[in-house]
């Protein structure tokens, strides 16, 4: 009895072992993925900035013009398809869905070389990335549950997105600075937030494909969590050209 009990501990500590290892390489998948998205979008946004500088008719076809709206609306189909429609999605075309998002959002984004100096950009990423990986730390390592966190930070959210329509109409520059505090403190709560979720997701997920999918959703939510964080962080404490 003793032995067979022996044999069940050791069965369950491989096991354990198995799952924390499985868990590991999944969470690896999902920061590679956002860093590779991250590093797409920002040499996107880079050349683009620089193309667009060197032609006053380059910088007037990308910010001046309807395309403009095209490409700043472009992002959130985007989203919309690997949300909705990643289920139909093989694994391949969910990384090329995820791939060409990045790039666009790059394109989307290109303009922020030309109203801050490329330090302060610099800087502020550095400062998003120090801050986005000790709260993405946090929410994998905490025993506590973030769920209830995590639906006032989502009601925060609905808040700030209606406040961000109000002031494009009236453009206040108070209003944009209490959003930009506001939107800080939402991200981050939502960066310990999501990174706990998409731990969870593992030992819901079966299956390779479904595991490779979950990566991509999960990089996907990590990716706009750090964006938003750097752009509310840039409105701070950028300096513009």
């Amino acid at each position: 009895m003793a032995e067979f009990d022996r044999q069940t501990l050791n069965a369950r500590a491989g096991s354990a072992a198995a799952i924390d290892q499985g868990l590991r390489s999944y969470m690896l998948s999902v920061y590679n993925y956002m860093g590779i998205g991250l590093a797409v979008t920002g040499l996107v946004a880079w050349f683009v900035s620089q193309w667009a500088m060197s032609s006053p008719g380059n910088a007037e076809l990308i910010y001046g013009s309807p395309l403009s709206f095209v490409i700043m609306l472009s992002p959130l189909a985007f989203i919309l398809v690997l949300s909705f429609g990643i289920n139909k999605l093989s694994v391949g075309a969910a990384q090329a869905v995820f791939w060409t998002f990045a790039a666009v959002m790059g394109l989307s984004l290109s303009s922020i070389f030309l109203v801050y100096t490329g330090a302060s950009i610099a800087r502020v990423f550095f400062i998003t990335a120090a801050t986005f990986g000790a709260m993405s730390l946090f929410g994998y390592t905490t025993k506590r549950d973030l769920t209830s966190m995590g639906h006032f930070l989502f009601m925060g959210l609905i808040g700030l997105v209606i406040a961000m329509v109000v002031n494009i109409f009236m453009q206040s520059s108070a209003l944009q600075f209490a959003i930009s505090v506001l939107g800080v403190l939402i991200f981050v709560g939502l960066t310990a937030y999501d990174t706990q979720k998409i731990k969870e997701s593992y030992s819901e997920s079966f299956g390779r494909d479904t595991l490779a999918k979950g990566a991509i959703m999960g990089a996907l939510t990590l990716y706009l969590d750090f964006i938003n964080l750097f752009m509310m962080l840039l409105h701070l404490f950028g300096n513009r050209e």
